[in-house]
């Protein structure tokens, strides 16, 4: 089975890493199997004597099929469970948490309804099965009255995962939680009694590595949200090399940012607007960035705030250039969330270390980008590849991807891997394509991590299709048409995992 996490995690990184174990091909049905059991451990623990009754509390999601697996278990183990299916039967909202339920409905009583405080007081122990993580606010009716019941009753509680209510100051406060897999972000007030956290299964890649659980990181958009103050992206590139801004760009659309607006040197700014009619572009200076053109860019960026900024493709190394780079920088990282790549690596280290910066920071070099800026190993030696991208993130307060085989993401705590990608992704231009996702995602509100184990899990992906067909005749343009195709392939599976 897998190792259980020694630090709290959030309901959505739960979901994350429950959906890439299926990827991997664990199924919902032994993840909620392996959950039934340990809870069902967890609550013979004395003092509860053998043949005792337990009242099993339970809500129609997977929590409700945990504790309805727990039930069978303690019936093949000489227990007598009943059950209290707070909402009819017929809501159960998942195929696994149905097979638990119909396991037990003829083996014990199966009641329907809200139990009395009377009712649930007359056992030595009670099951808190009726919501896991992901919920929020205040409780709902029917979850209200029924953690009004349990608290009142007196009876000793056992919660499976999280305790219900945990967010709500009138919520369960129980003698003691099973957490499945990891502890919950809930726990730290230690409003969840005695915790256990019980090993269920999930493999240490499920948690280490990007997968398509990874796109419910993904914000979609609701209709009364104002979507024009939500998605803005300013690309800073461009010289010598039009293509490279020009690819971010597109990319950012296609990954879902509303604007793309290119600021670029003069010379280069109409062969950028040649690339699509779909690119803002600001022309500033002449053929490539100097000192002079640092101040109109950053007034222009006060009269239109963007939500972030990619910085760095296609720009040039030309010591003027470097200049220019290194006041745009200073002045740009920490009043926005930022993407760094490319020629504008160079300057990095040197501005942000030391800084507290109110926005983050990320930035995305290529093999040869982390030897010479972060002095990472010339052999690539997997071990001390981690630890540099590691020391580095954690000496200069950013989230690092280093792309190669694998990505690696880290924020200086935690380090994640990307090895879904095609080997054809090596051409020009991908590492712009994902930059501009990067960028993208993060001017669509998400954080720097998410953003970046999405971003390199997305452009891989749209590598991994086009090269089926292309091989080694993939383009980054390729990657940025299949972008869509993969978001919506992403979303329907996260959205219907079974």
């Amino acid at each position: 089975m897998g190792v259980p996490l020694d630090r709290p995690v959030s309901a959505e990184e739960m979901a994350v890493a429950e959906l890439n174990a299926q990827a991997l091909g664990l199924s919902t049905d032994v993840l909620m199997e392996n959950a039934g059991r340990v809870v069902a451990e967890e609550a013979v623990r004395p003092p509860l004597p053998p043949g005792a009754r337990v009242g099993v509390v339970a809500g129609p999601g997977n929590n409700g099929g945990d504790g309805l697996c727990a039930a069978h278990y303690l019936l093949d183990w000489g227990y007598h469970p009943e059950v209290w299916m707070v909402q009819p039967p017929s809501q159960i909202r998942t195929s696994a948490a149905r097979r638990c339920y119909e396991r037990v409905a003829r083996r014990c009583p199966v009641h329907v309804g809200i139990p009395t405080s009377s009712e649930l007081g007359a056992y030595p122990l009670i099951l808190d099965a009726l919501l896991g993580t992901g919920q929020t606010g205040p409780l709902r009716p029917p979850f209200r009255e029924a953690v009004q019941s349990i608290r009142t009753s007196g009876a000793p509680v056992l919660s499976v995962d999280v305790p219900t209510g945990a967010t709500d100051p009138e919520g369960l406060r129980p003698q003691r939680t099973v957490a499945l897999a990891a502890p919950k972000v809930e726990f730290g007030d230690g409003s969840a009694g005695e915790v256990t956290v019980r090993d269920i299964g999930i493999p240490d890649a499920a948690w280490r590595e990007t997968g398509p659980g990874d796109f419910l990181f993904f914000r979609r958009a609701r209709a009364a949200e104002p979507r024009g103050r939500t998605g803005r992206l300013v690309v800073i590139g461009g010289g010598p090399y039009a293509g490279a801004p020009a690819l971010a760009g597109l990319a950012a659309l296609r990954a879902g940012a509303e604007r793309a607006t290119i600021y670029a040197p003069g010379g280069a700014a109409d062969r950028i607007q040649s690339f699509s009619p779909n690119l803002i572009v600001r022309p500033f200076g002449r053929d490539r960035f100097t000192q002079a053109d640092v101040g109109p860019v950053l007034r222009f960026l006060d009269q239109t705030p963007p939500r972030a900024v990619v910085m760095g493709m296609g720009i040039g190394t030309e010591s003027e250039t470097l200049e220019a780079l290194r006041g745009l920088t200073r002045s740009i990282v920490g009043r926005y969330p930022c993407v760094i790549d490319a020629d504008a690596l160079a300057v990095l280290p040197e501005i942000v270390r030391g800084r507290t910066l109110a926005h983050p920071v990320l930035a995305t070099p290529n093999g040869g980008e982390f030897i010479r800026v972060f002095h990472g190993p010339k052999d690539h030696a997997p071990e001390e590849r981690r630890a540099v991208a590691l020391r580095a993130s954690q000496e200069l307060g950013l989230t690092l991807v280093a792309k190669g085989d694998p990505d690696l993401i880290t924020d200086g705590h935690e380090i994640y891997e990307n090895r879904h990608h095609a080997l054809a992704m090596t051409v020009g231009g991908a590492g712009d394509v994902l930059g501009g996702v990067i960028g993208s995602l993060l001017a669509q509100g998400l954080g720097a991590s998410a953003a970046a184990r999405l971003g390199t899990y997305w452009v891989g992906e749209a590598g991994l299709r086009v090269a089926a067909t292309r091989g080694d005749g993939l383009m980054a343009t390729d990657l940025i048409e299949e972008l869509p195709a993969v978001l919506v392939a992403g979303l329907n599976r996260v959205r219907h995992p079974e």
